[in-house]
């Protein structure tokens, strides 16, 4: 039934700012853009709808709609990330650009089967660019099984009634 990702949509401050961050910046390319000027209930808005492509044919989305409310803050990595895989030789490259240019850059994380690095983007947040580490990376049957275990144990131990 779900094939795969289609986009993920977030808010965005300022459509400009961002594309600079995601295409500038990661090299995610600016794939479509809707201009959307009337909700599907029929009120008059002003939104712009971005989408930045990803090799796998998903899109990360962002909303720019300055006449609606919304609390833009610095999120934390354990409320909200958006988690990117990447090579290894990328990740060490991208973590030398973020330096480089500036940003808030934090990492080489080791994860065990995983290497993580961390920006922010202009909208406050987390972008995690993740490299496999194929020595280290379990079948996926020994992962679930693994998963289910974990979560099962800590389901015990702190939903205990």
């Amino acid at each position: 039934m779900i094939k795969g990702l289609h986009h993920n949509a977030y808010r965005c401050r300022n459509s400009e700012e961002t594309r600079r961050f995601y295409e500038d910046f990661l090299g995610l390319p600016l794939a479509d853009a809707l201009s959307i000027s009337e909700s599907m209930t029929g009120r008059k808005t002003e939104v712009l709808h971005t989408f930045y492509r990803m090799d796998d044919g998903s899109f990360l989305a962002f909303f720019e709609a300055p006449d609606q409310e919304f609390e833009f803050k610095d999120q934390h990595d354990y409320d909200l990330h958006i988690a990117l895989e990447v090579d290894m030789d990328s990740l060490h490259k991208m973590f030398a650009k973020g330096k480089e240019m500036g940003f808030e850059t934090r990492g080489i994380s080791d994860h065990k089967s995983i290497h993580s690095i961390y920006f922010r983007d202009p909208n406050g947040y987390v972008i995690e660019l993740t490299a496999k580490v194929p020595e280290k990376t379990p079948d996926l049957e020994t992962a679930e099984a693994h998963a289910k275990k974990l979560l099962h144990e800590w389901n015990e131990a702190h939903n205990a009634a």
